[in-house]
Parts: C-alpha cells; structure tokens; sequence
C-alpha cells in the first residue's frame, strides 16, 4: 500500500469518527467536573494517543462550540489549556497546532503481569464475549505507536478499532496496530469471529514478552458513543505492547467501561519482605 492510500485511510477513519459522534449532550451527566477541563482532557488524549499529529490542527473554537454545545468561553478556555501545557501553539489565522513537545516522552517501568495468566485470559475473553469491528484498514504508523514499537518513519501497520460486548453490551474497545506482514494474514472477518492474539500465533509469530501501562481517561464522543455512555465519562485505559524474541509485533490501546470490567492482580510477599506479582 502507498503512502497516499494510507493517509487516504487516515482521513477516512476521521470522517467515520465525526459521523459517529454521541447525541447525548454534553455535560447533561451533571459532573462537577467543569465543561472546559473535560473538553481538555478529551483533546490531549486525542494528541497523546496520535489522533491528532504534531503540525496538525485541532478543532477550532466554534467548531468545540458546536460539537460540543458549550460558549466560546468554555472553548477558548480548554486550547489555551492545552498551550499553557506546551501542547499545542496557537496562531491568529493559523489555528491551534499540536506542538513538537507534544511528542510523547517513553519512561517509568510498566506493570507486568504473568505473561502465561495475561495470554490464557485475552484468549478466553476473546471466545466468551462478542465483536463488531468498526474500522478496519493500512495506514501509517502514528508518531506514538512508532515510537513505541520502534518503526520505522512512515512505515505500514495494520489499524483496526473493534468493541467487545458481553451479553449484547459494550464493555470494552481496542484501537489495534499490528505489523504490516502480520496483518496482511488477518481479515476483517477474521477479528470479528477470533481473538487478535490466537491470529498473531496462527501467523507463526510467538509472543515472547508483553509491556502494560494501566491509566484512566475520559471518553471522548465516539467512545463514548460506541459504549453506550456519556461523553467524558471515566474509563480504565490499558495500553499493551506485544513483542516476540526481538521486536515489538503489536500494539493495543483498550478502553474499558469500570462498570463492567474490573483488572485483578495478586500480590504475594517475598523473602525480602516486599509485595511483588504472584506469577502463579
């Protein structure tokens, strides 16, 4: 695939996101939270998670405005949020761009379950729960996912945002990057039926080794809206990185609904008197 249908898939996968956007009005969930760090909020998750790219510009304030049906005020207040930060450069006629320092700093050692119990468990998930696959397609690496599988500029990865429901209700929705000559073996159909991981096997790639970091978020619209809750409600976000022997193979962001879906982790104390993970 070229670089022009990539980006042509980019843009597409945007226009699907604005098509999607919830009903629901904002802010009609009575948080105390205010309106203009909600919207703060829901915008630097969109620039840290590589939705929108450094030099590219964000909704402007009458479009945050009508999107989210809020004043100017309200608007103004979040972007200059977001430039205080360092996030963004905002610009008369220009608008307001993500900035270069707005590229994500990789640090801090992640949390690591056993890697036995994590493989067992997404696979038993993945036949017990059902799937609708929402976007599907190549496209260029975002600078983050790049970043943290180590590819190369511009290279070729395989984007697909599913969500998983159990009983016939969301709980969960994953933004998948896998290589390129992995995911040029796996279809559509084929994640909406098997679990992602049992597929990278069927490829004949071993995951060796798996990197998690387990924050909190807030639902931006079409999260939201794909499951069934308010926009700017709190979700539980696991970011994972896959690797085999010596590469990384594939990376996930999840987004899980903290009123269906709950991560355990036992801790057991060591000769040396500290709690570290139970491995058994």
């Amino acid at each position: 695939m070229t670089s022009s249908n990539a980006r042509k898939g980019g843009a597409a996968a945007k226009l699907t996101e604005v098509q999607a956007l919830a009903e629901t009005p904002f802010g009609a969930d009575r948080s105390p939270i205010p309106l203009y760090h909600r919207i703060y909020v829901i915008l630097r998750e969109g620039i840290m998670n590589g939705t929108y790219q450094v030099g590219e510009t964000l909704p402007s304030e009458a479009e945050l405005m009508e999107r989210y049906r809020v004043s100017r005020i309200t608007a103004r207040r979040a972007l200059d949020e977001l430039s205080d930060e360092g996030l963004v450069a905002r610009a008369r006629g220009r608008g307001t761009q993500v900035s270069p320092r707005a590229v994500p700093q990789v640090g801090g050692a992640p949390i690591v379950a056993g890697i036995e119990g994590l493989m067992a468990n997404l696979s038993i998930i993945g036949r017990q729960t059902t799937v609708t696959v929402f976007e599907f397609g190549f496209v260029e690496a975002p600078d983050l996912v790049a970043t943290e599988m180590a590819l190369a500029p511009r290279e070729i990865v395989q984007r697909a945002v599913r969500v998983r429901s159990l009983d016939g209700a969301p709980f969960s929705l994953s933004t998948t990057y896998v290589l390129e000559t992995i995911g040029r073996t796996i279809s559509q159909d084929d994640l909406a039926t098997v679990p992602l991981i049992d597929l990278i096997t069927r490829s004949g790639t071993m995951i060796v080794n798996v990197n998690q970091t387990i924050t909190a978020t807030l639902a931006d619209d079409v999260t939201a809206q794909r499951l069934g809750v308010q926009p700017a409600s709190p979700l539980l976000k696991l970011r994972r990185v896959f690797y085999d022997s010596d590469r990384a193979v594939y990376y996930v962001d999840l987004f899980y609904r903290p009123d269906r879906f709950e991560y355990r982790m036992t801790l057991a104390r060591g000769d040396d008197n500290k709690f570290r993970l139970d491995r058994r």
